[in-house]
């Protein structure tokens, strides 16, 4: 699935249809070059789950925690992790027990012990505009998905 975005509140706004799509327990990773959008994402995501006040990239912290609607929402940024076994010291696996959403921004620097992705969304710099690619890797994948594409 492919979806373009034209504008920062545009990203917001798929941020909170994304999030009306997932259910419980899922992972998504999101990938794509600096300044692309993938926090603005996820701000729209906490957002439409009914976060009131600011949401920072967790780029020095890898993880920023989010209790909503009785379940955690977990926002990582492996973009300053300096070796992926980090995660298994920090316990990335008790990350993924219980009712939870991990949105995970540069997945591909956890190597080995990033947890498998529901879904990937890839975005891209497209003219003035963003352009997401969105490709299932679960059966939970393709229920957000099928979802995510009834909303819009």
């Amino acid at each position: 699935m492919t979806h373009l975005i034209t504008e920062s509140a545009a990203m917001e706004d798929f941020g909170g249809h994304l999030a009306h799509a997932c259910h419980t327990h899922s992972v998504l990773h999101l990938c794509g070059e600096l300044g692309v959008g993938k926090t603005t994402l996820v701000r729209g995501f906490l957002k439409a789950l009914g976060h009131k006040t600011t949401v920072k990239s967790p780029t020095y912290t890898l993880v920023e925690p989010y209790q909503l609607n009785k379940r955690m929402i977990y926002h990582f940024d492996f973009y300053r992790l300096g070796d992926p076994e980090e995660l298994e010291y920090m316990g990335i696996r008790d990350y993924l027990e219980g009712n939870i959403i991990c949105l995970i921004e540069w997945p591909e620097k956890g190597g080995q012990f990033t947890p498998l992705p529901d879904i990937k969304i890839q975005l891209f710099h497209h003219a003035e505009s963003r352009l997401l690619e969105i490709k299932a890797y679960s059966i939970m994948g393709q229920s957000i998905i099928a979802n995510l594409s009834m909303e819009n």
